[in-house]
C-alpha cells in the first residue's frame, strides 16, 4: 500500500457496528486508545473488516483543531 498520507495508524479492529447505511468501525492503534471512523457498509464488506483482524487508519485533513478548558 502507497500512499500520500503521512498518518497512517496500524491496529486491531475491535468493533464493526453497522447501521441502515454507515457503519463504525473502531481500530486499536495502541493500548487503550482507539480510532473511530464511519464508512459506509459497502465498504465494510468490500474490506472485509471483522473483529479482531488488522487494518489501518489513515488520517488526511487539512486542518487539525485543539481546544482546551
Amino acid at each position: 500500500m502507497k500512499l500520500s498520507a503521512r498518518n497512517v495508524l496500524k491496529g486491531k479492529v475491535v468493533s464493526v457496528e453497522k447501521g441502515s447505511t454507515t457503519a463504525h468501525v473502531k481500530i486499536e492503534i495502541a493500548s487503550g486508545q482507539v480510532v473511530t471512523s464511519a464508512i459506509t457498509n459497502e465498504s465494510v464488506d468490500a474490506l472485509g473488516l471483522k473483529v479482531g483482524g488488522e487494518a489501518y487508519a489513515v488520517i488526511k485533513s487539512s486542518d487539525v483543531i485543539i481546544a482546551v478548558d
